[in-house]
């Protein structure tokens, strides 16, 4: 081969060398500040546990607004659901007997919140589907199973005397509101999906909603 043969030859080898990085440029596992919200959802705003936020929630077929003050106090994933809750709900019909178990592979997660009522007239609010615990940019909703899982705490709490959102509250009133939630065992949440509306998505489109950022511990 030529000298300059040889040398268009290098030039082309530092060509590819140079240019097939780019392709694959970043980590296949970066993730963004929106990772966990739904797709094309406005995000309000990312509060950090234990920071309130307020949902304002309207209506198509009323000039009715509702607002709520939501504090995300904890997920706690891993653990027994709450033997207390349990036991409660086992003395009803609808308890359920064994205890329940997640999936195979899977984890209970539970999302603990506090709902205070700052609007002007009484309204009801419920975490089921309007919320979801994210790993990343991976989202997980309630099953069914979850959601009546979610029940039995939401029952537990009205039996000691707290109000319950999903029943309906006065303004100035608030109470205790669960999420019951499955991921990977191996896995740890990183947010919580929040719509400022009683379903993540309706016949507008999807809802707006609050990005809750998770501690490292949770």
């Amino acid at each position: 081969m030529s000298s300059r043969g040889t040398a268009f030859a290098a030039l082309g080898a530092a060509f590819v060398l140079l240019t097939l990085p780019a392709y694959g440029a970043g980590p296949a596992s970066a993730t963004g500040p929106d990772d966990g919200a739904p797709p094309g959802a406005e995000v309000l705003g990312r509060p950090a546990v234990g920071e309130p936020f307020t949902l304002t929630i309207a209506y198509s077929d009323t000039p009715k607004l509702d607002e709520f003050e939501v504090t995300v106090d904890e997920v706690r994933c891993g653990e027994p659901l709450d033997p207390k809750v349990l036991a409660h709900a086992a003395d009803s019909a609808t308890g359920p007997t064994p205890a329940p178990t997640p999936e195979e592979g899977k984890q209970y997660c539970v999302l603990s919140m506090e709902v205070l009522n700052v609007g002007k007239s009484e309204a009801d609010w419920s975490a089921d589907g309007a919320t979801t615990l994210n790993v990343g940019d991976t989202a997980y909703s309630p099953t069914e199973s979850d959601t009546e899982l979610a029940r039995h705490y939401a029952r537990y709490w009205s039996d000691q005397g707290k109000s319950e959102p999903s029943a309906g509250i006065n303004p100035g009133s608030k109470g205790p509101t669960h999420g019951v939630f499955q991921i990977p065992a191996a896995d740890k949440p990183t947010t919580v999906w929040v719509a400022s509306a009683h379903l993540m998505e309706t016949i507008n489109g999807v809802q707006p909603g609050y990005l809750v950022q998770l501690n490292p511990s949770n």
